[in-house]
């Protein structure tokens, strides 16, 4: 291309870093452009929350202007600003490659709790400008105060210093691509599936006049078809829901071994306790549709929901379904009793990593008031294992997504071979993360609780059973059958097993905890 190209762009510290990063890439093509800095609706009224600005687009719409106008020749946007529709005459050209879409929660270190979920103080006071970023907190921890933040991330992040906000919530992408030192605050990450992002969130759009077709063959050296895919299943959902920034949406799509994830967070305002969903599909054709067809109002839910645990009236699962007018009723099926009562100081010594596969072996093993290697590190199984080690004080360093042990052993194998980890847990514990463990790994296995079945257990009419171990599945269809029409959710793929010896047909949540749970019977 013989001619300069001029790029229309913001002038806040990360839009400038977004247009040179374009820059840079085309000038390592040859091809030469300069910055043309273009001010906007939302870089100039600071004073309004999003929901309160008037329109869509009050990010890109100047920009847009000036492109349709000759006056620049592409407009380098962060993909979530955009609108779902583009002006007649303009298109999405290139889109790049994804940044970490997680979310950051930056607390300043006299307001870190580490016993509360996300290590927030109770009752902290969060800032964000985002209603998706407010439901979907809420919901974990409605003792939380949301004050509105705008500004740039720099500046947002003045404020947090400045000790306006005990913590604020900001897009990793940004800060990454910043480069900017947080060390001055503890930082806790969200990823996506536990947060859900705007949809395009990490992404850029290079956007172009739709008749400048020598500048669209030029810039597919830039553009990512694999995240152009995913990234149209997720801005598909906004479209269908009509929504804009302020929308409490969260969209993510993601290609893992060839099947299409989307996960979904969705409420209609700010403080509404928000839905959450999981899909799968092979292709990505209809998979928007799919997705917003689940949150139709007009759809029959479930009546009632049987879960195999103990639930507080505040568990997350539970008013998720409560939301909806779902009965859920809630008691475990066996029960745990302590199998030692004193710890040998000696099973601690030179242990590099202490991994729990559920809550009772955090419970227990604490109980045991054991003295810990001042250097010891910890593996759980699963969110809620994660929470449970919180709460006595502690930090994981590896957490095991998913259902799959045999995958969580993998992972965890990467980190761990070689070293001494000793395994509190079950007499009759499956053993299946050991398993995955080289040779050279010094394994100790430290009994500390075992499973009592109930006897007679009672029955339920329910339409959902939701199974959370292989012992309450053992222990419910010793007295009772599966009643017809009633639908079976098994926390994970041990607890499916079950299942598979009887015949019966079930259903997997992505995650084996509350929101995991919550989406597969949302997603029935």
């Amino acid at each position: 291309m013989d001619r300069k190209l001029i790029i229309g762009t913001r002038g806040s510290d990360l839009a400038l870093w977004q247009a040179n990063f374009v820059k840079d890439r085309l000038a390592e093509n040859n091809i030469i452009a300069e910055l043309k800095i273009i001010k906007t609706q939302g870089d100039r009224i600071l004073n309004l929350s999003f929901d309160k600005l008037e329109g869509k687009g009050f990010f890109t719409k100047e920009l847009e202007e000036e492109l349709l106008a000759g006056t620049i020749d592409l407009a380098v946007h962060s993909h979530k600003d955009l609108p779902t529709e583009n002006p007649p005459g303009l298109i999405i050209a290139a889109v790049s490659e994804r940044e970490d879409p997680s979310e950051l929660l930056l607390i300043l270190k006299d307001c870190v709790d580490v016993r509360q979920k996300m290590s927030l103080k109770y009752g902290a006071i969060v800032g964000t400008s985002s209603n998706r970023r407010k439901a979907q907190l809420l919901a974990y921890r409605p003792d939380l105060e949301i004050e509105e933040l705008r500004g740039n991330v720099p500046t947002r992040i003045g404020k947090l210093r400045d000790e306006k906000y005990d913590a604020i919530m900001i897009a990793k992408a940004g800060v990454t691509r910043l480069g900017i030192d947080l060390s001055e605050f503890h930082v806790e990450e969200l990823t996506p599936v536990e947060l859900v992002p705007a949809p395009a969130q990490g992404v850029l759009a290079i956007q172009i006049r739709e008749t400048d077709q020598e500048l669209l063959n030029v810039l597919q050296i830039l553009h990512h078809p694999d995240v152009a895919e995913a990234l149209a299943v997720e801005r598909t959902v906004l479209k269908l829901f009509g929504g804009g920034c302020h929308l409490p949406l969260g969209c993510y799509c993601r290609r893992d071994d060839g099947v299409f994830q989307v996960f979904t967070s969705k409420a209609n305002t700010g403080e509404e306790f928000p839905d959450r969903l999981f899909l799968e599909s092979e292709t990505s054709d209809g998979l928007a549709e799919k997705v917003v067809a689940r949150f139709d109002p007009q759809r029959k839910f479930p009546m009632s929901v049987f879960i195999s645990r103990e639930l507080s009236e505040h568990s997350y699962f539970r008013k998720a379904l409560e939301k909806h007018d779902i009965k859920v009723e809630a008691r475990s099926l066996i029960r745990t009793v302590r199998v030692i009562n004193k710890l040998d100081p000696y099973i601690l010594r030179d242990i590099d990593w202490i991994f729990f596969s559920s809550k009772n072996a955090i419970e227990y093993f604490f109980q045991l008031d054991p003295q810990l290697p001042p250097d010891v590190k910890f593996g759980v199984m699963g969110a809620g294992s994660e929470e449970a080690l919180r709460l006595k004080g502690h930090f994981t360093q590896y957490t095991g997504v998913g259902i799959d042990t045999v995958d969580v052993a993998r992972e965890f194998a990467k980190i761990a071979n070689g070293k001494k980890i000793l395994f509190p847990g079950s007499e009759n514990s499956m053993r299946s993360i050991q398993q995955g463990l080289s040779a050279d790994t010094k394994i100790i296995d430290l009994p500390v609780y075992e499973t009592v079945l109930e006897e007679n257990v009672e029955g339920t009419g329910a339409d959902v059973l939701v199974f959370t171990s292989p012992s309450n599945v053992e222990a419910y269809f010793s007295d009772n059958l599966l009643e017809p029409n009633q639908k079976v959710i098994a926390i994970g793929k041990s607890t499916g097993r079950k299942f598979d010896d009887m015949g019966t047909k079930y259903m997997l949540p992505f995650s084996p905890d509350e929101v995991g749970l919550a989406e597969a019977v949302f997603g029935l």
